[in-house]
C-alpha cells in the first residue's frame, strides 16, 4: 500500500509539471496565461485535483501537503504555475507566502519561489 501512495505521489508531481511545459513555464520565458488556461490543463491532464476547491480551502498550501501528501519540488512548481497566471495579485502572495513558509520551515530553500518573491 505504501508503495502505491508513493507512486501517486509522483505521479502528481510529474502531471504538475507536465501542465508547467504546456503552460510555457519551463519554456525559459515568462508566460501570461489565465486561471480558466490553468484548470483546462488540469482537466486534460486528469489531475485529481479540483482547482476550485482546493483555492477554496483556507490554507491551500497545508491542505496540499498534508492531506494530498505532494512532495517539495511539486509544491514549488504547482505555486509557480498559479503565481504566472491572472489571480489577483494579493492571493497570489498569500500562497507564495505560505509555501515559503511551509518550505523553510522544513529546511527546504527554493530560489524559484524566492525568486517571485523579490520580484
Amino acid at each position: 500500500m505504501e508503495d502505491f501512495i508513493l507512486r501517486e505521489i509522483d505521479r502528481l508531481g510529474e502531471m504538475l509539471l507536465m501542465i508547467a511545459r504546456k503552460l510555457g513555464l519551463l519554456a525559459g520565458d515568462v508566460p501570461d496565461y489565465s486561471m480558466a488556461d490553468v484548470k483546462d490543463e488540469f482537466d486534460k491532464a486528469a489531475c485529481p485535483i479540483d482547482l476550485d476547491a482546493l483555492l477554496a480551502k483556507k490554507n491551500p498550501v497545508w491542505y496540499l501537503v498534508e492531506t494530498e501528501k505532494i512532495t517539495d519540488h511539486s509544491l514549488e512548481t504547482f505555486i509557480d504555475i498559479l503565481f504566472h497566471s491572472d489571480m489577483e495579485e494579493d492571493r497570489k502572495a498569500a500562497l507564495l507566502d505560505d509555501a515559503l513558509a511551509y518550505l523553510d520551515g522544513k529546511g527546504y530553500f527554493s530560489f524559484k519561489l524566492h525568486a517571485l518573491r523579490s520580484s
